[in-house]
């Protein structure tokens, strides 16, 4: 194994993801190759998530297209696939409701992007070409999201984006698949929840009493001394 193995690389939940996928890897590539295992949850969620994310996606686009957005409703850029194979990925331009990432969905049907997988580069990138980079990247189609998309937060040495996307390809599996999608959405419900918290607490700080009132207990204070 490589530098990025278990024992060399310290990030626990990282560690924990690639440790828990051990056994339960080793048992379902007994029954199913593990990229066509991949393959089928790909085709199965995919679509599962294409047809309920399909109408808030063709809204936006709509409303951006009548809003004259500067270079379209849609970013088009060239972007390295399986087999170095190059496809064009189509991006809405916008973040609202991550309607970005769900406007990706057919090219995951479609086979140019997987669920889960290293972030998709674009033609020459340098991090396609360093020491045993090549070889995995070709191998592994680039994902909606992946282990980077959802570790490289906290800004240590070892959440650096091409450390994780390189563990990724070493550890993947359709467990680990799932387990890097849960913490996908985990995380922004964590961080919605957490912003709506800190407004409840805001607003229950604060005095909402009307002005009068405050004059009148201020009134009441002075004669009472």
């Amino acid at each position: 194994m490589s530098g990025t193995a278990r024992g060399d690389f310290p990030s626990r939940p990282a560690a924990h993801l690639a440790g828990l996928t051990d056994r339960a890897r080793r048992l379902a590539d007994r029954a199913l190759p593990r990229t066509a295992a991949e393959r089928t949850l790909d085709l199965a969620l995919g679509t599962a998530l294409l047809a309920l994310t399909y109408p808030a996606v063709a809204v936006a686009a709509l409303a951006l297209t009548a809003r004259r957005t500067p270079g379209g409703a849609w970013d088009r850029r060239p972007r390295t696939g399986l087999g170095g194979r190059l496809f064009e990925l189509r991006t809405l331009r916008t973040r609202r409701l991550r309607l970005d990432l769900f406007s990706r969905l057919p090219h995951v049907v479609r086979g140019d992007l997987s669920l889960v997988g290293p972030a998709p580069l674009a033609p020459g990138d340098p991090r396609a070409t360093g020491p045993g980079a090549r070889q995995w990247r070709q191998e592994l189609r680039p994902g909606l999201t992946g282990l980077a998309q959802v570790r490289a937060r906290s800004g240590m040495p070892w959440d650096d984006p091409a450390l994780l996307d390189q563990h990724y390809a070493e550890h993947h599996g359709v467990v680990l698949d799932l387990v890097i999608l849960m913490e996908a959405v985990r995380n922004p419900l964590r961080t919605a929840l957490g912003k709506a918290r800190s407004t409840k607490a805001h607003l229950s700080d604060a005095d909402h009493r009307p002005p009068a009132c405050s004059r009148v207990d201020q009134a009441d204070s002075v004669s009472t001394d």
